[in-house]
């Protein structure tokens, strides 16, 4: 077998609807060949996100019965806060009902104009979040991570050298140090342990706070317990407690590796922020004791964090994303190496060699698809993170041209992830076809979310 079998069993399906191609066609006209306007009941395989799209465990489910509804002090907050601070170690938890809330909280408050966040790599909302309160991100990932083709392990980390640099002639205007676990905008690649505790002395050295997005640390503490020399023979749970004990802080959007499909936390050391940042909760999510959650949902995280580092589960978890990768490397598609833990990373720029970064070729795989086989995937490219010169008027893209397959947690079976390679290598056989896209709409932010698009004949 090429991974271990499912560590479940199936109790409740979901029918799935089968499209044709002419009713595809349609819906991605009406879309604006935007495969996010597209409606979920059209979709085959739906690999757009891992973002509260997985399937909760019959304990989790159990927990939504028992869920305290309390607007204040509720029974279900202190389980949900009892987890987190047992596994980050951190004091002080806040609730939101999501990771980009727990990111406006945050960055609302500690950024303002002529600061810099710097991290591995800011995601898009991250991203967002820390411009939208006029400081600058800054990526500073690892040479190694702009090369889709290298094997190289721990692809995920943060170039240390160029960090210190930052910190050094940034001094005072950098509030914060973020490392994403995994790194997702370079792949899903892991960070390494020792990169942790090094990027950690620094921020100490310098005195500067650093925090963890920890959306996927669980299936970062696997890479890390599989690859990382000394760390084989301990549990996930050990290891994740090392990671947090490097940093200040975190914060989680949970519909990941907590493997619910709504809510988030921040939590952190720093008891003077984390009142600062419950008063904004308060304003715009909710009484602390809940931050924008039902107590139901409170539950399934208390239960669902504890499940996500289960050895089998990850065992599992990340051999069958593998399995995605090395079908389609098998068939010659040039993906992100090594394989990361939640998604298969393909490189629409070698795969759309013909169409020009300006002319969105992620975007276009992705069209090409949802028409031919019903499958949903998201570019992460010249659309997500590209922009127009507003001096030249040229278009300057990203280092890297991707389109992620993102696996639902629980959700598909071997049967669904080879139907996805074996149509995919359909494609790649007259992927001469593919045409280029412009843009017809574009929202100032997070454009890739709303942007209505043409094909060019």
């Amino acid at each position: 077998m090429r991974f271990p079998a499912e560590p479940f069993r199936i109790k409740v399906v979901e029918k799935i609807r089968r499209t044709t191609r002419d009713e595809r066609e349609q819906l991605l006209q009406r879309a604006g060949l935007n495969v996010f306007l597209i409606p979920s009941d059209s979709i085959y395989v739906d690999l757009l996100t891992d973002s509260g799209t997985g399937a909760m465990s019959d304990q989790q489910w159990a927990g939504l019965m028992i869920g305290d509804e309390s607007y204040a002090g509720s029974k279900s907050f202190f389980k949900f806060e009892a987890a987190i601070r047992d596994i980050t170690g951190f004091p002080n938890v806040i609730p939101t009902h999501q990771g980009r809330v727990a990111e406006n909280l945050l960055f609302s408050t500690i950024c303002s104009e002529g600061t810099t966040v710097i991290a591995n790599t800011h995601f898009d909302t991250t991203r967002a979040n820390v411009e939208a309160n006029r400081a600058e991100a800054l990526d500073l990932p690892v040479k190694e991570a702009l090369d889709p083709s290298l094997g190289k392990l721990f692809k995920g980390n943060m170039d240390l050298v160029k960090l210190e640099h930052e910190l050094k002639s940034r001094k005072g205007h950098v509030p914060l140090v973020v490392m994403t676990v995994t790194n997702n905008s370079t792949g899903g690649q892991p960070v390494s342990m020792e990169n942790v505790r090094a990027t950690s002395k620094l921020c100490k050295q310098y005195g500067v706070p650093f925090f963890i997005d920890c959306a996927r640390f669980a299936e970062n503490c696997w890479f890390i317990h599989e690859l990382e020399p000394g760390y084989k023979g301990k549990a996930i749970l050990e290891i994740a407690r090392e990671l947090f004990s490097h940093a200040d802080g975190c914060w989680m959007s949970a519909k990941k590796d907590a493997l619910v499909n709504i809510g988030g936390f921040l939590a952190m050391n720093d008891s003077d922020l984390s009142r600062k940042l419950q008063q904004k909760l308060i304003l715009i999510e909710g009484f602390p004791t809940y931050g924008g959650l039902a107590g139901r949902d409170l539950e399934a995280i208390a239960v669902g964090l504890y499940e996500g580092m289960e050895h089998d589960y990850l065992q599992y978890r990340t051999a069958q994303v593998r399995f995605l990768g090395e079908m389609l490397l098998d068939a010659g598609i040039s993906i992100v190496r090594p394989v990361g833990g939640h998604a298969v990373f393909i490189d629409a720029r070698s795969f759309c060699e013909h169409i020009p970064p300006e002319q969105f070729p992620g975007v276009a795989l992705t069209v090409a698809l949802y028409r031919e086989a019903g499958i949903r995937g998201v570019e992460i490219g010249s659309l997500m993170f590209g922009h127009t010169d507003p001096k030249t008027g040229k278009h300057v893209g990203p280092h890297l041209e991707l389109v992620r397959l993102a696996i639902p947690r629980r959700v598909y079976t071997t049967s669904h992830i080879t139907y996805v390679a074996e149509s995919l290598l359909e494609i790649y056989k007259s992927r001469e076809k593919i045409k280029g896209l412009r843009l017809t709409y574009e929202a100032p932010v997070l454009r890739h979310f709303t942007a209505r698009m043409e094909e060019i004949s």
